[in-house]
């Protein structure tokens, strides 16, 4: 007979709590020392039930605001080279970008191999649905940036402003850990997983134009890309070296 542990058990009673919709439209769970005087168990037995939920996708956290029942992850799309904001907005979400910095600055040494020593480097926080949901950072050329205002960057896209002159894109996924500054202000906690999206934008031409690093919280996001006949198989995924 299997043995069922003390956290299983309260974590099919939250299960059963979340499936009958007891945490309200919210869906905020009581904090871990609630949860610890409900149970009559530890809290280090009540995190390890909670992380077991989250590891399912039930629950998730954000730090300053407690637990709650997760949402089904906002899925984008690879196959196209939209915004955030067309993606949130497609899927019926409301979006808000905020500049956290505009300067212009040497590049970092693999910037600077593409687009050049000096750059524009733009930071901003996106919201979805009033919660942080990606830290990006767009590294532009110089020679174009100098058209560029604070302005316009917080009005539009890099991809609205410079369309015209855009070709194609490349763009890599790794996974990274939320250190305690990336955790702050994307609101998780500390070492918890990351998405990674590092994109190259070339010109018509195929000169560098823009480095853009994407970090988003694993839980909230995922990406997609068609298939377009049975043979076809998803290309660029390798193995990376520890």
């Amino acid at each position: 007979m299997s043995r069922t542990y003390r956290y299983q058990e309260i974590a099919d009673s939250l299960r059963s709590a979340i499936a009958e919709g007891e945490f309200g439209d919210e869906g905020v769970l009581p904090s871990e020392s609630e949860l610890s005087a409900t149970h009559d168990a530890s809290r280090v037995t009540i995190r390890k039930a909670l992380e077991h939920l989250r590891d399912e996708g039930l629950v998730d956290s954000r730090q300053g605001f407690g637990w709650f029942v997760g949402g089904d992850p906002f899925r984008q799309s690879l196959d196209t080279l939209e915004t955030i904001e067309d993606q949130l907005a497609a899927a019926g979400r409301t979006s808000e970008r905020r500049v956290m910095a505009f300067r212009f600055r040497e590049a970092p040494g693999d910037v600077a191999e593409l687009l050049g020593d000096e750059v524009l480097e733009v930071v901003r926080l996106n919201l979805a649905d009033e919660q942080p949901f990606a830290l990006v950072t767009v590294w532009c050329t110089a020679s174009i940036a100098a058209e560029l205002s604070r302005s316009d960057v917080e009005q539009s896209t890099f991809v609205d402003l410079l369309g015209d002159r855009l070709g194609g894109a490349r763009q890599v996924i790794s996974a990274v850990a939320a250190d305690d500054e990336l955790a702050t202000v994307l609101a998780v906690e500390a070492g918890s997983p990351l998405l990674r999206v590092r994109r190259v934008t070339r010109d018509r031409h195929g000169s560098g134009v823009l480095v853009s690093e994407h970090l988003y919280p694993a839980s909230q996001t995922e990406f997609e890309v068609t298939l377009r006949h049975p043979g076809a198989s998803a290309t660029g995924l390798r193995l990376v070296a520890d």
